[in-house]
């Protein structure tokens, strides 16, 4: 006779990861050893990608400032110094925001601070 291993909870594990596994290709995503290794791999993807993604955006943050701010005579490292000291509460998605779709309130600051 076949020893009881509490087939409710097991079930119910398989079930989760293979419902994560839902729309991959092949047998990822309906054999279970596969689709429990393909949902593991993805999980430590999003775990580093969500912190990567911050550093992504505060390089594209920075390039955007470093164009906005090269239009007008100014490096980046020049204009963020100069914010700093005018004491200008403006963030680097803000700035990068003003300089990609409002030139010129972006202006207005490259302005101020120079």
């Amino acid at each position: 006779m076949p020893r009881a291993k509490n087939r409710v909870a097991s079930r119910a594990r398989r079930k989760r990861v293979l419902k994560q596994a839902k729309g991959y290709f092949g047998r990822r995503k309906n054999v279970w050893t596969v689709a429990k290794n393909a949902v593991e791999k993805a999980m430590s993807y999003s775990y580093r990608d969500r912190r990567n993604k911050k550093r992504t955006f505060r390089a594209l943050w920075i390039t955007r400032i470093n164009a906005g701010a090269r239009m007008h005579g100014m490096s980046y490292s020049q204009f963020m110094g100069a914010v700093k000291k005018n004491d200008i509460e403006l963030n680097r998605k803000v700035l990068a925001d003003l300089a990609m779709n409002h030139p010129e309130a972006f202006e207005a600051v490259v302005n101020k601070v120079k």
